[in-house]
């Protein structure tokens, strides 16, 4: 008997002894352990337990602590149906954890829980405590030191997966090994991975405090995106990491592609900041041939505030040239937004007392302002000003290799127009002013006043009442123009007298017309014009025969200048149809060909007779002893001109022709037009009044759209009269028309066209672009459908969606199953050719033809994804030679980037090498080499 009492107690201990053998947690006996819902009821003591273990599916472990449950709910956890209504509240002893959240914890794989305070989560592991969250391969926590434990397991491979991902407020951080605790919030990391501003910090070891911020020693920062083996780095000896802030470091230095650099600082400092605020703009550094080292776009940014900024910058140079810049960007939602820049500069060539010293001073200013519509719909103000100064472009470092460097004319306009609600009248005022930078000549025009009342029908009745009476078709409207403008050389403008110099004007013209239908076909237009123009100044002459010359005397006052014409005018439409044989094929269904002819006559009188007062006459004798008169207008500077001389009778015939086909095609409609001939036109005039030179020039156009997007037009003007030279021996044209003297109708006198176009990879395609449009469409959908992941595109490592777009983007797979090469590249060129009367050749009495033409060419061509090449350039058609030509070559080095551009022909032969972090946080982490335009750069 006491053998077998004997027996029993042995094998209870054993046992008990098995049992506490296989609670323990050990992962590599994991597949052992028992059923997990028998270990966790046989495991708790429900006596002594403060929270409360919910269970969930097996697939998918879940787990919640929750301080202070309510002993009902907690017994029911257990066994609800075993536990007696009598026994429950006393087993049950409450006690406070000290956490402020509730505990949420899961596990993808399994889940262990010892006694009441320790759990081990394994596969895909996630712990949430408040606004933090913990994902892991592995985590175990003690609630009994609030201490949490995380880590990530190799795979079959032996690559480490799982590593675990920190969140919070502050951030994502990701890193091999993590301890935290949820009552201190204190946490230690190691090797973390974590994306700060533009960069990255990775590597080291990691304290995390309560407050927020970081302690990391031995790690590096880098704005690499292959963070894992970045082609740059600082090694940060010690850091301390403001989320979302800064980052500050003691000593530091760089390593390029693993190659420690001899480039140490003491201390560093990383600013970076989601927020609107100001700060210190670090200036870029450098060296030009002729003004020496510098320091450039330097200064400070004024966060002013949600709707305007200013960022003051400066540069300055070791030779005493210096610049100011001031620059601002100001937008008002659903009311206006702009910019401006003001630039200003002060350049010395040379050592002072040389001959090749120089001094010059030069500012531009640059001005963009647009209206949103929705602000008011009455009044609108834009503007678009670039006002430089003629050496401007010469002096800016910025502009050597741009468009700006060979532009030869700038252009600015300010313009405000009001419309006055539900009436006819609008009143504009407009600034304008013109630059040619070749000889530096102003043209500037302000203030200039509109004021336009649109087409009324004054006759109209408000009630009509029966069919249109004839006078109701009268139409009328206003317009009202008053111009000031000056043109003079820069360093001249503000010399001008704006009374003597300043040419002023203001001209009043009152359209009337009324269109009639005669014989069902016709059009009849009467119509008459009256054009007025108010001047401040008229110019008397004469003959002063002691100086044999020409006396002038000015008078200011207020002077009339107007006139009128009337004329009728007759058009009409004429349509002709031609269907081409069947036996030329059934493609061509019809063509059609539209002629619409005019007639007009128009007539007005000698407004240079005495009557009018604007022309007059003095009488001289020349060196032959004759008298000659010589008549004279008294308005010769006036902006709007004087009208004419001699009584006029014109009659006007012109001819317009449309010439179009109509063909099958393949679409849903089954049918389209294609335009032969747009227009083809030709007019010409006689006038009867005149007492010679009665035929006017011909007119001729010509519009072609020869394929899409590009159309051909041609304009002509033909001379239908003959020259000789008079007793100077000078050519004048006589009256003898071409055809009495036996040379034909006409003879070209001028004509022109210009035309520009791009052609590109897709130029000389053939395929359907529905099926390309329709089969990029499918490979999105598949792309966004399979790529992306449920927690998208984050730094985690996670990130399959992008890593997957950047290798589609590397390796394109065609039809045929190999890998797709293109080259992207384009062309584009201008050309312009103009004909003209050239010099006069007195064997053949009449001119030279003189041909003008202008050529320029850009384009670019990236023969890999990462490597860009481009140029720039136009054609001297006098000299045969290049004028200018610019070419840019840029290479992607994933970080960095490397441009040179050059200019190797020309005047401003000079070149520019650059590499730099493309991170504007290390923009002054760069090499520049460059040569001034002026330094004379020999090529050959």
């Amino acid at each position: 008997m006491r053998h077998s009492h004997l027996y029993i107690v042995t094998i209870v201990l054993l046992c008990a002894i098995s049992a506490l053998a296989s609670g323990s947690p050990n992962r590599q006996h994991a597949d052992n352990v028992p059923d997990i819902s028998d270990r966790i009821l046989g495991g708790i003591d429900s006596s002594k337990v403060d929270s409360t273990v919910a269970l969930e599916p097996a697939d998918l472990h879940r787990r919640t602590l929750v301080s202070d449950m309510d002993s009902d709910s907690v017994a029911e956890v257990f066994n609800p149906d075993e536990v007696p209504q009598s026994t429950r509240k006393s087993r049950i002893v409450r006690q406070k954890v000290d956490l402020d959240n509730v505990v949420n914890f899961a596990s993808k794989d399994s889940m262990i829980l010892i006694g009441r305070n320790s759990a081990y989560m394994y596969g895909d592991a996630e712990l949430t405590y408040g606004d933090m969250k913990l994902t892991a391969a592995e985590v175990s926590m003690d609630m009994a030191t609030n201490n949490v434990h995380a880590v990530g397991r190799p795979d079959s491979l032996g690559e480490l997966t799982g590593t675990p991902i920190f969140t919070d407020k502050s951030g994502e951080y990701e890193s091999q090994t993590m301890n935290y605790n949820f009552k201190s919030q204190r946490g230690f990391i190691t090797d973390v991975i974590t994306e700060q501003g533009e960069g990255y910090l990775t590597g080291g070891q990691t304290k995390k405090m309560e407050s927020g911020e970081y302690y990391l020693r031995n790690g590096r920062y880098s704005t690499c995106s292959d963070h894992e083996h970045p082609h740059f780095y600082f090694q940060l000896t010690k850091a301390k990491v403001t989320p979302k802030s800064n980052i500050v470091t003691g000593p530091a230095y760089m390593v390029l592609a693993g190659l420690p650099l001899p480039l140490a600082v003491p201390f560093g400092y990383f600013p970076f900041s989601e927020k609107y605020s100001s700060g210190i703009i670090f200036p870029t550094f450098g060296d030009d041939y002729n003004r020496g080292f510098y320091l450039s776009n330097g200064g400070y940014y004024f966060a002013i505030n949600d709707n305007i900024d200013l960022a003051l910058t400066g540069e300055l140079y070791t030779k005493g040239s210096w610049g100011l810049s001031a620059q601002s960007s100001y937008v008002k939602r659903y009311k206006y937004s702009g910019s401006f820049n003001i630039s200003y500069l002060n350049t010395i060539y040379g050592e002072k007392g040389s001959p090749d010293y120089s001094k010059q001073t030069n500012f531009q200013i640059l001005w963009n302002h647009s209206q949103d519509t929705k602000a008011n719909p009455n009044m609108n103000l834009s503007a678009s000003v670039n006002f430089t100064t003629s050496g401007y472009t010469r002096n800016d470092l910025n502009s050597y290799y741009s468009n700006s460097f060979t532009e030869n004319t700038k252009s600015s306009t300010v313009n405000m127009t009001y419309r006055i609600p539900n009436s006819k009248w609008s009143f504009s005022t407009t600034a304008n002013i013109a630059q040619r930078t070749q000889d530096s000549t102003l043209a500037v025009s302000f203030p200039n006043l509109t004021v336009t009342m649109s087409q009324v029908y004054p006759f109209k009745r408000k009630r009509a009442v029966g069919k249109e009476r004839w006078y109701e078709k009268i139409k009328l409207s206003y317009s009202g123009l008053f111009q000031n403008s000056l043109t003079a050389n820069q360093d001249e403008f503000f010399q001008k007298s704006l009374i003597k110099d300043w040419r002023n004007g203001m001209k009043h013209s009152i359209p009337i017309s009324a269109t009639f239908n005669m014989f069902k076909y016709i059009n009849v237009t009467p119509s008459l014009r009256i054009d007025d123009r108010m001047y401040t100044s008229k110019v008397k002459r004469q003959w002063d025969p002691n100086a044999s010359a020409e006396v002038m005397d000015t008078t200011y006052g207020f002077y009339n200048v107007w006139d009128f014409q009337a004329s009728v005018s007759l058009d009409t439409k004429l349509y002709g149809f031609y269907q081409p044989m069947k036996f030329l094929g059934d493609k061509v269904k019809m063509i059609r060909h539209v002629l619409t002819p005019s007639i007009s006559l128009s007539g007005a009188p000698d407004f240079a007779s005495p009557f009018f007062g604007y022309y007059d006459q003095y009488q001289y004798q020349n060196s032959a002893g004759e008298t000659v008169t010589k008549k004279y207008s008294m308005f010769p500077n006036a902006l709007f001109g004087v009208p004419g001389q001699g009584r006029s009778g014109i009659l006007s015939v012109s001819l317009a022709n449309n010439l179009e086909m109509k063909v099958k095609s393949n679409d849903s409609i089954g049918e389209k037009k294609i335009s032969l001939i747009e227009n083809l036109s030709i007019s010409q005039s006689y006038n009867f009044a005149a007492d010679s030179m009665n035929w006017s020039n011909i007119n001729t156009s010509l519009l072609l759209r020869l394929v899409k997007n590009f159309n051909l037009n041609l304009s002509a003007t033909w001379d239908v009269y003959t020259y000789q030279l008079n007793s100077a021996g000078n050519p004048v044209r006589v009256n003898i028309p071409r055809w009495k003297a036996g040379k034909g109708i006409g003879r070209l006198s001028s004509t022109g066209t210009s035309f520009s176009y791009t052609f590109n990879n897709n130029t000389f395609k053939k395929k359907d672009k529905k099926d390309r449009n329709k089969n990029s469409g499918d490979s999105d959908n598949e792309r966004d459908e399979n790529d992306y992941d449920d927690e998208g595109d984050n730094f985690s490592g996670r990130n399959t969606a992008r890593r997957r777009d950047e290798e589609d983007r590397q390796m394109e797979v065609g039809d045929g199953g190999y890998m797709k090469w293109e080259v992207p590249w384009s062309l584009t060129f201008n050309y312009s050719i103009n004909y003209g009367y050239g010099e006069f050749n007195k064997k053949k009495m009449e001119y030279d033809p003189r041909i003008t033409q202008n050529l320029s060419l850009s384009g670019n061509i990236q023969p890999t994804k990462n490597w860009n090449l481009g140029f720039s350039a136009s054609y001297n058609f006098d000299t045969h030679k290049l004028a200018y030509m610019n070419c840019n070559i840029s290479r992607d080095l994933h970080c960095f980037t490397m441009t040179a551009s050059f200019v190797p022909v020309g005047p401003y032969k000079s070149y520019n090498f650059h590499i730099s972090v493309k991170s504007s946080l290390l923009q002054d982490l760069k090499y520049d080499k460059r040569s001034s335009q002026s330094n004379g750069v020999d090529w050959y």
